[in-house]
């Protein structure tokens, strides 16, 4: 004889019995690290009358600006809606480590929008091969000019790259908005309306992603120069061209931009700028041994 629990979850389609497999994922995961954060590590005074095991339920949902409420909803395995921009906040007030906070949103079934620091087509042998190319500059990028390693010279070829916070090394923020890295861009107008077109082509492919949809919304609300750019309802595709830049440590510096491609698709790819004189050369070299002493 079958219950009426056995009986509803016959009944209950696939994808909504994994829907709902996660969600009670997503509830144990939390109430788990809730309860293992004291309260010290998130600034708050221990008291005397805790009885709680870490932190409680109302402390995490002030933490993070949501309700108490839709906080222990959450908790309870409700159907409810989660916004990316909760999902963030929930990671940095749980203290989640790059793996936990990927295992978030993996469960909540959102994609992260915060740029990876570190991510799977960064390999070991893939800095090494950034290394090898010095003095000449080279980064690996995303397909949302995300830039998720560098070698030393690229670090000083627009801006010094490694005071930008991780979050801001994205190509089209640091053109649209860091006045170094602007200035350092011989051609800017004409740069600022090919990133432009490049990123309309490449967005394509991604128009219901969150990640997508917030670093829009950020270039339009930062840069006036961005939503006139943008608004061209331009395309363009990424391909080799020869460019100028003047930099702060060793000055003009005439290079040509090659995408060497990790995948067949168009993701994630080596950027490299190769001198196109010797002159230009020679002042690569002196940047990359500036970058070496730092």
């Amino acid at each position: 004889m079958t219950t009426m629990a056995q009986e509803t979850a016959v009944r209950q389609p696939r994808p909504a019995r994994e829907a709902e497999i996660r969600r009670h994922e997503l509830a144990a995961f939390l109430r788990h690290r809730r309860e293992h954060i004291a309260p010290e590590q998130v600034g708050l005074p221990r008291g005397r009358r805790r009885r709680t095991p870490g932190l409680r339920r109302e402390e995490v949902a002030h933490l993070s600006a949501v309700g108490v409420t839709w906080y222990t909803w959450l908790e309870q395995a409700r159907d409810i809606q989660v916004s990316v921009q909760v999902l963030d906040a929930l990671a940095r007030t749980l203290l989640l480590d790059p793996s936990e906070r990927a295992h978030l949103f993996q469960l909540a079934g959102a994609v992260d929008p915060a740029p990876a620091t570190s991510c799977a087509s960064v390999t070991p042998a893939l800095r090494a091969v950034l290394e090898q190319l010095e003095p000449f500059p080279a980064c690996l990028q995303n397909s949302r000019y995300d830039i998720l390693a560098y070698n030393r010279t690229y670090g000083l070829l627009l801006c010094d790259l490694d005071a930008v916070p991780p979050e801001d090394r994205n190509c089209m923020v640091l053109c649209y908005t860091h006045d170094d890295w602007r200035s350092s861009i011989v051609h800017l107008e004409e740069t600022q309306r090919l990133m432009a077109a490049r990123f309309r082509a490449a967005m394509a492919g991604h128009l219901a992603e969150p990640a997508w949809k917030m670093l829009l919304k950020r270039l339009r609300t930062e840069s006036p120069q961005f939503c006139e750019a943008w608004d061209r309802h331009e395309v363009n595709t990424h391909r080799s061209k020869r460019k100028e830049f003047d930099n702060a440590y060793v000055g003009r510096l005439t290079v040509d931009h090659t995408d060497l491609w990790l995948g067949p698709g168009q993701g994630p790819r080596m950027v490299t700028y190769i001198p196109a004189d010797e002159e230009s050369r020679r002042r690569l070299e002196n940047l990359h041994v500036i970058a070496q002493a730092r």
